[in-house]
C-alpha cells in the first residue's frame, strides 16, 4: 500500500548556512562536495513543495571580525567579509543548479553582473515561484553579522522559521567540542539564550527574532537528512522560542 508522503510542518524556511560549513575537512575554501551534499538536500526540501530562501556566512573566505581585532578597521574588514559572502553564494548557486534547482542570488551590495540586487518584492516573487533565492553581502552594512542579515532577512520574506545548520547537534551550555561535560539543551527561550550568553545566533539577531516570535532551530547540517527532519518537524537538534 502506498504511503502518503509526510507533510511540511513550515511552509517557507528560512536557512542560515555558515561559511564554515562550505569547507567540509579543508582549513580554507569551498569543498564542492559538501556544497553538492547540502544542494541534494535543498533540493529533496524543494520536493515537499517547500519555499526556501538561505543566507551563507564568508568566514571561510574572510571574517572581519578576526581581521579588526588584528588592526584592520573594522567597516573595511566586514566589507571584505560580505564579498566572501559573495563567493560562497555563487558557489552554492552552481551546487544546486547542476542539482536542477533553480537558484537566484540576491545581493546586499549591488554587482549585477553576478547577482541581483536585493530589492524585497524580488525576492519574494522568486521564492513564490518556486525558486530557491541565496542572499548574499550580509545586510549590505558593517558592524552587522549574517547571523543579524538571517533574521532581518526572514522577517522581510515572512519566513515560518529559521533553520540555523551548524558543527553541531544543537546548543549546549558550553562548547562540546571543548567541554565533554557540556549539556545539550532540546528548548529555550529566547530570553535564556540572551542571559546565558549561548553563542548560537549574536545578540543582535535573538533580539529581532524574538520581537517578531520567529523560532528558530538549530540542528547539525553533517547528519545526512537533518535539513528534511528539521522541515518535517521532527524533533531535532534546539528550538529556540518564546
Amino acid at each position: 500500500m502506498h504511503q502518503p508522503s509526510p507533510s511540511p510542518a513550515y511552509r517557507r524556511v528560512l536557512l542560515k548556512l555558515s561559511g564554515e560549513a562550505l569547507m567540509g575537512g579543508q582549513s580554507f575554501g569551498i569543498d564542492r562536495n559538501v556544497a553538492a551534499q547540502i544542494a541534494r538536500e535543498v533540493g529533496e526540501i524543494q520536493a515537499l513543495g517547500v519555499q526556501l530562501a538561505i543566507v551563507i556566512g564568508g568566514g571561510n573566505i574572510f571574517r572581519g571580525v578576526a581581521a579588526s581585532a588584528a588592526g584592520m578597521d573594522r567597516a573595511q574588514a566586514d566589507y571584505m567579509g560580505m564579498l566572501g559572502t559573495v563567493i560562497n553564494a555563487l558557489a552554492l548557486q552552481d551546487a544546486l543548479e547542476q542539482e536542477g534547482v533553480v537558484t537566484r542570488v540576491l545581493s546586499a551590495i549591488e554587482m549585477r553582473s553576478v547577482a541581483e540586487p536585493f530589492i524585497r518584492r524580488r525576492a519574494i516573487r522568486h521564492i513564490e515561484k518556486g525558486r530557491v533565492v541565496v542572499f548574499a553581502a550580509g545586510t549590505g552594512n558593517p558592524y552587522f553579522s549574517t547571523d543579524t542579515a538571517a533574521a532581518l532577512r526572514a522577517m522581510e520574506i515572512k519566513a515560518e522559521v529559521i533553520l540555523k545548520a551548524t558543527k553541531v547537534d544543537g546548543i549546549y551550555s558550553a562548547d562540546p567540542m571543548i567541554d565533554p561535560g557540556a549539556t545539550k539543551f532540546d528548548s529555550l527561550s529566547y530570553l535564556e539564550v540572551l542571559d546565558r550568553r549561548l553563542k548560537v545566533m549574536d545578540a543582535t539577531a535573538i533580539s529581532l527574532c524574538m520581537d517578531n516570535k520567529l523560532p528558530i532551530v538549530v540542528f547539525n547540517l553533517r547528519t545526512q537528512g537533518n535539513m528534511k527532519r528539521a522541515i518535517l518537524g521532527e524533533t531535532i537538534g534546539t528550538t529556540v522560542r518564546g
